[in-house]
């Protein structure tokens, strides 16, 4: 059973920065694409960051030029750096792989909120 847990969230004022983690267990992240999501509530999870086994990297408009997905396989991490944060980036931040088979079970999630 994989399990996904993710961590680093917070509350930070506008144009702070925060860096999350997402730790796998029961499964091995080499190989795979991986992803960050975010959810706030009443909306469907939105795709943020994409980062394939190579290192290739892709972001959403919204995000582009302030996050940064990295990856460390041998830790079987996923990160994601959060510069210049913005009230509209409140919400629960997932990881997940991206896979023809679909995703992982989700995890609980890392509650960020950008607040003053």
């Amino acid at each position: 059973q994989v399990q996904l847990v993710e961590s680093g969230g917070g509350l930070v004022q506008p144009g702070g920065a925060l860096r999350l983690s997402c730790a796998a267990s029961g499964s091995s992240l080499s190989g795979r694409s991986m992803a960050w999501y975010r959810q706030t509530p009443g909306k469907q999870r939105e795709l943020v960051a994409t980062i394939t086994n190579g290192g290739r990297t892709s972001y959403a408009d919204s995000v582009r030029g302030r996050f940064t997905i990295s990856r460390d396989n041998a830790k079987n991490t996923v990160y994601l750096q959060m510069n210049s944060l913005k009230p509209e980036d409140t919400a629960v931040y997932y990881c997940n792989r991206i896979a023809d088979l679909g995703p992982w079970p989700w995890g609980q999630g890392t509650q960020v909120t950008v607040s003053s």
